[in-house]
């Protein structure tokens, strides 16, 4: 056999032999790719993403689209392969495994988790949306989960109204956990609530100032890493009325990122004329109750798979724009937005021609 074709042979078969073994080496890294990306304003699975009653609402036009991302499970295996594709194809990124899932989260616990972020942030969105129009919103401070085997356990529950902590009167969430902390871990700690029994109800009103209850807690120590501090084994959130009823219909869609466009597409709704005036405006970003837009994960993902439905807009959290910008796919121009007010503002731009005063992105954010 002649040299070349003896190298040749050698060549190939340690190439094959090299594939191979990398189908066979699992890695510890996850894969993003852009998933699907849905119009606010439109319908999904044949029926609106929207849905307003009790208040009058108008026509709308163009494209308000939430964009999502696809990642790996959490027991899925990585082979080298598969990493080494993911690296060099554009639409990819492959990330380490602990990024998506960190201190070991089970597929079941990553879902149950974006689970609530979305739900909460369709409750943030459409709080951030009414007080831009005006529209009174009562809220009150609610526990959000229980511990396991903390000593709120069997005392507190999921949807109870906290009034006040040692007779203080608590605003948000965040007051919970300040009165709490000014205990040391073996005090007792009192709070004042409506349980959710009473407060889900009828008549709310006055089932919350009649059904007031005062449960008392021996605080335990927290196990995280820094001082110990008092803690009962809850988080707290926020819980809302509104005065007619918006419902979110979109499955199968998890975390809080589509939080500003469900926002815009509700304002969108309930005011004459059309925000993008007919334009196709995609974006991305958590929302807070007073409209504050957030980042979050994946945006690169995101800008791709809007571009290929055909968006020419992308709203971008603000803390998003640099690493959005450094690969923005052609034809799309990437709007930075810190609240809800800079994307109404963004959408005036858009719809009136004004593309030159848009704030754009930049690699410098």
């Amino acid at each position: 056999m002649p040299r070349r074709t003896a190298t040749m042979l050698a060549s190939t078969l340690m190439l094959i032999a090299l594939l191979c073994a990398g189908v066979f080496i699992k890695v510890p890294y996850s894969e993003m790719s852009p998933g699907p990306t849905v119009n606010t304003l439109g319908e999904h699975d044949g029926e609106p993403v929207l849905q307003i009653s009790g208040r009058r609402t108008y026509g709308t036009s163009g494209h308000l689209n939430m964009t999502t991302v696809r990642v790996t499970s959490a027991d899925y295996k990585m082979n080298l392969v598969e990493a080494v594709y993911g690296w060099l194809a554009h639409d990819d990124k492959v990330v380490p495994h602990n990024t998506l899932y960190p201190d070991g989260k089970t597929e079941e616990q990553s879902t149950q988790e974006n689970a609530e972020e979305f739900s909460q942030s369709q409750e943030s969105a459409k709080v951030a949306a009414l007080k831009e129009l005006g529209v009174p919103v009562d809220s009150w401070v609610i526990v959000s989960t229980v511990l396991k085997d903390s000593p709120a356990e069997g005392r507190l529950h999921a949807g109870d109204v906290i009034k006040a902590v040692d007779g203080t009167a608590v605003k948000a969430p965040d007051d919970v956990a300040d009165l709490v902390t000014k205990h040391k871990p073996g005090e007792k700690v009192t709070f004042t609530i409506v349980p959710a029994k009473e407060q889900a109800a009828a008549e709310k009103e006055r089932r919350r100032a009649s059904a007031t209850r005062k449960v008392t807690i021996t605080t335990a120590a927290s196990d995280d890493t820094g001082a110990p501090r008092a803690i009962v084994g809850i988080s707290a959130g926020t819980d809302h009325t509104f005065p007619f009823s918006i419902d979110i219909k979109l499955a199968d869609v998890g975390g809080p990122s589509a939080g500003l466009m469900f926002a815009l597409g509700i304002y969108d709704k309930l005011t004459p004329g059309s925000l993008t005036g007919g334009t196709f405006v995609a974006g991305t970003g958590t929302i807070d109750d007073a409209g504050k837009v957030g980042p979050i994960g994946g945006v690169e993902m995101k800008t791709v798979g809007a571009r290929d439905k055909g968006a020419r807009y992308f709203l971008t959290p603000k803390d998003n724009c640099a690493a959005a910008a450094k690969d923005t796919p052609d034809g799309l121009t990437l709007v930075k937005v810190d609240t809800i007010g800079d994307a109404l503002g963004a959408l005036e731009d858009i719809r009136g021609g004004h593309t030159d005063a848009l704030p754009k992105c930049t690699t410098k954010g």
